[in-house]
C-alpha cells in the first residue's frame, strides 16, 4: 500500500540522510548511494527540494546539498508537498452534478482520512523520525552511528 508517491519517499530519504551531517554538503551521487535511490531521479528530487526551500545547493568543489533549516523545523508534510502535494477531495470525483461540492458519504470519509494523514505529517518533524527509540531505521536508511562523548572513568 502506497500512501505517498515514490518521489515523496525518495525526498524523505534524501532529507533524512542530510540530517546526519548538516554542516557538510553531500553530492547527488553520495545521497543516491546512501539512500538506495536512482541518481538521475535523486537529482530531480533534490532540485525540487531546493526550489521549495528545504535544501540548498552549491556548485563546484566542495559543493552539494544541505538542509536549509534545522530538522526540528522541517515537517514531513513540507517535504511531501515539495514533491507531490497530498490531494484532497473538494468536489465529487465522479463528476456527478447532483453531488457537486456536497460529497457523498464515501468521498467525505476519504477526504476525512486524507485530512488526518495531512495533519499527522504536518506535526511530524524530521527530527522526530530520528529520535524514536524503535529498532527500525527510518525509511530503511542505514544511519551513521552517533558520536558519543567519552565518559569520565
Amino acid at each position: 500500500m502506497q500512501l505517498i508517491s515514490r518521489t515523496s519517499e525518495y525526498a524523505l530519504r534524501a532529507v533524512i540522510w542530510l540530517v546526519q551531517e548538516p554542516a557538510r554538503s553531500q553530492t547527488t551521487r553520495q545521497i543516491a548511494k546512501a539512500t538506495r535511490t536512482p541518481p538521475d531521479y535523486t537529482s530531480k528530487v533534490l532540485q525540487l527540494l531546493a526550489k521549495a526551500g528545504v535544501v540548498r545547493s552549491q556548485r563546484g568543489l566542495g559543493g552539494g546539498f544541505q538542509l536549509v533549516r534545522e530538522p526540528t523545523d522541517i515537517t514531513v508534510l513540507e517535504v511531501i508537498n515539495a514533491m507531490d502535494p497530498l490531494e484532497r477531495i473538494h468536489t465529487c470525483p465522479l463528476g456527478l452534478k447532483a453531488h457537486g461540492k456536497n460529497l457523498c458519504p464515501l468521498h467525505c470519509g476519504m477526504n476525512d482520512v486524507a485530512q488526518q494523514m495531512e495533519a499527522a505529517f504536518a506535526k511530524t518533524k524530521l527530527a522526530d523520525l530520528l529520535n524514536d527509540d524503535s529498532a527500525s531505521v527510518p525509511l530503511g536508511i542505514k544511519l551513521k552511528p552517533t558520536r558519543r562523548s567519552p565518559t569520565a572513568a
